[in-house]
């Protein structure tokens, strides 16, 4: 049986000595956003000169390793989770880059999974924010249209990462260019069936493992590789600005 982390868990959630601290709601898909409502802007960028160090670091593949460690409640879902359920298209009216309607956004994450296969629902009636971390899922999540409002819901509701058998290709993309949620891809099948709601757990990514402490179990996870820095450093807009891949906004 794995060894639970030192710091006290609750049902009601973790200590924060364990969570990294979400700056919610000035993530960096609102500063992505902020110039224009739309969700595909057109970015237009020039070289300011030669890469930066840390730039031709990243570029090689010498950008240091995503380390974080996520701890606290689980929700769990099957196979073939669509964004439709992740989010309603009834909702994709809501501008994330607006905080008040990013906080609307995440209260109502998962809002399409159907109540009688799902009777707990993922951000409780009348609430913005979710208890749950961490979402585990089976095949196939994120399946359907393209959204972008996807990944960004669930991390507006605080979910700090996903992590299932299999991901649709522009779910993960959306997720890393978002730096929203860590969708992560567990090395075998069947996690999701041996994990209950509720269930405290940790995800550990420097040592690519997922922990039930509930049940005692562990999974391996595949390491996030070269999207671990990007969402860490909050999207793609954000990693390629530290980076100094395009100018800073105080430089530009």
């Amino acid at each position: 049986m794995a060894a639970a982390p030192t710091v006290a868990a609750t049902r009601a959630g973790v200590s924060t000595a364990v969570l990294a601290p979400r700056p919610a709601p000035t993530s960096a898909f609102l500063r992505r956003t902020q110039a224009t409502p739309h969700l595909h802007p057109t970015l237009k960028c020039r070289r300011a000169g030669p890469l930066t160090p840390a730039a031709a670091a990243a570029a090689a593949g010498g950008g240091s390793p995503s380390s974080a460690v996520f701890h606290g409640e689980v929700f769990v879902v099957g196979d073939n989770i669509d964004t439709d359920q992740i989010i309603p298209a009834e909702h994709l009216t809501l501008v994330p880059s607006k905080p008040d309607e990013y906080r609307k956004l995440g209260s109502f994450a998962f809002a399409g999974l159907p109540s009688g296969a799902y009777p707990t629902p993922f951000v409780a009636p009348g609430e913005e924010s979710t208890r749950y971390t961490v979402i585990v899922g089976g095949a196939n999540f994120g399946c359907g249209s393209s959204r972008e409002h996807a990944p960004v819901a669930l991390g507006a509701a605080g979910a700090r990462a996903v992590v299932a058998e299999s991901y649709a290709r522009i779910f993960f993309r959306n997720s890393v260019a978002t730096g929203e949620v860590y969708p992560l891809e567990l090395n075998d099948a069947g996690a999701w069936k041996e994990c209950k709601t509720g269930d405290v757990v940790t995800v550990d990514l420097g040592n690519s493992v997922f922990i039930n402490h509930t049940s005692g179990k562990e999974y391996k996870l595949k390491p996030i590789g070269d999207a671990g820095p990007v969402i860490e450093a909050g999207g793609i807009f954000a990693y390629a600005r530290k980076t100094g891949m395009i100018a800073s906004k105080a430089a530009a």
